[in-house]
């Protein structure tokens, strides 16, 4: 049934199928309809109704919802400059070191950091990472959605890179040739105390859009549908843990790190792992 539905993926307009969905979760609707929405959508995936910032009666649209906030303090920071902690909550999809300017999409499958980053200096941004590590998280419609820094430091700029949106679930892995690199996705680039990091948020099937908070940079919009690039001659400042983007449905985020960070043993394909963690 799941091979079906992803060959039927194929026809679909994805792209404008994705626009037309987050346009109907951005309307309001009467309180109880909304509720009772919100609600059995909490049922069904098992979202962890206690840690959202608000109760879900207080939530206007499905996706003030879908991206709520949590509740100071659920998610602890784990300290220290030099450790790095995931930036969202999600399950480890891929771990590894970056060889050759490849990653490892699933067995048998790669890609090349190049390709991930996109955008006119594409081979330029890569080469920093050359000999890195990378972490890939996904991220499940009851997960919490809200994408921030591994590491404090700087945003030095980013690369936002239109494409399509194909499903980032186990199915889409496994049929999709190089996937993350042709879905939608916005890297942010940081200056941290471990050297030059990156966060790629990929765009998927629905609602498909990814909304960075530094800056005004909101994926799968109709206007923008040629890669953007942009550097900051002032880097914006940002605290370890803090928000960098938001994602608006479930997706995936490939985290790219310099040379010098190694993965920590616990970082297994299919490990759970929750934002604040610890990556070394």
């Amino acid at each position: 049934m799941a091979e079906l539905t992803f060959t039927l993926l194929r026809l679909l307009p994805k792209n404008t199928l994705s626009r037309a969905i987050g346009a109907a979760c951005r309307i309001s609707a009467p309180k109880p309809i909304m509720r009772a929405v919100i609600r059995t959508f909490a049922r069904k995936y098992g979202v962890e109704t206690s840690e959202a910032e608000q109760a879900f009666d207080e939530y206007p649209t499905f996706t003030e919802f879908f991206t709520r906030r949590l509740k100071p303090g659920a998610r602890p920071i784990a300290p220290g400059e030099l450790l790095p902690v995931s930036p969202v909550d999600g399950t480890v999809g891929e771990v590894g070191i970056i060889t050759d300017g490849k990653l490892l999409q699933a067995k048998g499958k790669e890609y090349t950091l190049a390709e991930l980053i996109g955008g006119p200096q594409a081979e330029e941004d890569a080469r920093q990472f050359a000999g890195g590590a990378f972490v890939t998280i996904y991220l499940a419609p009851y997960n919490y959605h809200r994408i921030h820094t591994p590491l404090g430091g700087k945003i030095t700029g980013y690369v936002n890179v239109p494409g399509q949106l194909w499903p980032v679930n186990a199915i889409g892995v496994r049929n999709v040739e190089k996937l993350f690199c042709v879905n939608e996705r916005l890297t942010t680039f940081l200056s941290t105390a471990r050297g030059p990091a990156a966060v790629v948020a990929v765009g998927a099937t629905c609602v498909g859009r990814i909304r960075a908070v530094y800056d005004d940079v909101v994926t799968n919009a109709k206007h923008t549908r040629v890669p953007q690039r942009k550097m900051y001659e002032q880097p914006v400042p940002v605290e370890k843990g803090g928000e960098l983007a938001l994602f608006e449905m479930g997706s995936t985020v490939v985290l790219l790190f310099a040379p010098g960070m190694k993965p920590s043993k616990d970082l297994v394909v299919g490990h759970p792992i929750k934002l604040g963690e610890p990556l070394e």
